[in-house]
């Protein structure tokens, strides 16, 4: 499949890409300029280390493709630059773009500067680098260095931007590609009314195979703010027929739930009870004495911990505790977690975040207890699923982040189900409905693999016994 740029491409071999020439920055940082712009995608055209700190190697690479996305590096290691829809040339002139930008990164957090005079937003000199206004230049008359000054043309603090370092170590350049989507859908799924109606059936008349328990209990775990609440809200809505709220869910720094709840899923307002409990808990911080404790999560999957129990991040819930359940029947257990994360904050996960998941991840193996990801606000993530949920599994992006994420935490592609929650309609769509219960079944089909495993187990120990 040939790729599709915008603008016009020279011509000539000058304007290849040596396979040498690795992107210096990273590809979660890639991924975040990316989500500014829309669907698309990185592709190098200059490397200052390899075509030379001038403004005519520049020129060479990069006069006549649009948009692009300049980048500069310094030894404090500050990584900077500017995004243009205009196509660079060396006519001397200034260029409108209203559309333009400057940005940095503090860590893994952009911070985006937008063009305050549209008029003179870019211009076209030969002997420079990247030039933006009058308010930042990358190689700077044709040396490895920046030219800087905040005002009228876009406004930023130099400390912010580079730390006032305002000599190079490396400054590369690159095309924003669009990325066409998928040929077709990667996943195989059925946007009717009539599939929508089949798979809430089956849910309504789901039993599990284990005759002991009437009710599979799934575990959501998840960051703050990452939907967990918002999810069973969802499920709930589309069972009640119109959009509910019964859970605490919203935008918070610190997690709005704070205790241990399990909410049943009534079949409409008078109906009885779905044979499955979500159970929600405290959001998972990065640091260590906040947010929800691992051992209460490891409490929570054997049964241990009660309806309601307040969470308290410095001090786990211990035997002798008042409602600790000593001797949990299987009912009273976990039978499948699902970890809750927000697309669009895949690539900015903390090292710390993940590092805890990875922990819980490693304890839960050990006790078998199947798991799945659930990635919420794919349509925040990705524009084009925006424009219809439809496009979920053809959009590019939203594969590569479900790969990511799959990799990040050690679970099968197989295994992450993207879903949108309704956090600010007032109806139900159908669409968002077939999504959501398509993540229902996967965890009830989860719970099933579960006690098939433990009923395997028990036949085998008596066999043994015998």
């Amino acid at each position: 499949m040939k790729r599709k740029f915008i603008g016009s491409r020279t011509s000539g071999t000058s304007a290849e890409q040596p396979s040498s020439m690795n992107p210096r920055l990273s590809r979660s940082r890639q991924r975040t300029i990316c989500s500014q712009l829309g669907h698309v995608k990185l592709q190098l055209l200059y490397k200052a280390s390899i075509h030379g700190f001038t403004g005519a190697a520049f020129h060479q690479r990069c006069d006549n493709r649009s948009p692009t996305v300049s980048v500069g590096y310094n030894a404090s290691g500050f990584v900077f630059g500017g995004y243009t829809k205009q196509p660079f040339s060396q006519s001397g002139q200034y260029v409108y773009d209203d559309q333009a930008f400057l940005f940095s990164f503090s860590g893994e957090k952009l911070l985006k500067y937008p063009v305050t005079n549209t008029q003179y937003a870019v211009k076209m000199i030969g002997n420079y680098g990247p030039y933006f206004g009058e308010s930042l230049i990358l190689v700077y008359g044709s040396q490895a260095e920046v030219y800087s000054n905040a005002g009228n043309y876009y406004n930023f603090s130099a400390a912010d931007m580079h730390g006032n370092d305002l000599k190079l170590t490396e400054c590369e350049v690159y095309q924003v590609e669009e990325t066409p989507e998928l040929e077709k859908p990667w996943r195989s799924m059925i946007w009717e009314s009539e599939k929508r109606k089949e798979m809430t059936d089956n849910i309504k008349f789901y039993s599990p195979t284990d005759f002991t328990v009437s009710q599979a209990r799934i575990l959501l775990i998840g960051p703050v703010g990452a939907g967990k609440s918002s999810f069973f809200n969802s499920i709930n809505s589309v069972f009640r027929g119109y959009v509910t709220n019964q859970a605490n869910a919203g935008s918070s720094a610190t997690s709005l739930t704070t205790q241990f709840r399990t909410y049943s899923v009534k079949s409409g307002q008078k109906g009885k009870p779905l044979p499955l409990i979500l159970c929600d808990t405290m959001g998972l911080e990065e640091n260590t004495g906040a947010g929800l404790n691992v051992d209460d999560i490891i409490s929570i999957v054997k049964g241990h911990i009660p309806d309601s129990y307040q969470f308290n991040p410095t001090a786990p819930l211990h035997s002798e505790a008042y409602g600790y359940n000593k001797s949990p029947e299987l009912k009273d257990k976990i039978h499948c977690v699902v970890y809750v994360i927000d697309a669009c904050k895949i690539s900015i996960m903390a090292t710390k975040l993940e590092e805890k998941l990875a922990a819980i991840r490693k304890k839960i193996n050990l006790m078998g207890i199947p798991q799945l990801v659930l990635m919420t606000k794919v349509d925040e993530a990705c524009p084009f699923v925006a424009q219809d949920i439809k496009n979920i599994y053809k959009s590019s992006y939203i594969k590569e982040m479900m790969q990511d994420i799959s990799a990040r935490l050690g679970v099968p592609l197989s295994c992450v189900v993207p879903v949108k929650n309704y956090c600010e309609e007032l109806e139900l769509d159908v669409n968002c409905d077939i999504l959501l219960l398509t993540a229902i079944t996967q965890m009830l089909r989860s719970a099933d693999s579960y006690f098939d495993d433990l009923s395997d187990r028990f036949r085998h120990t008596q066999i043994t016994e015998y």
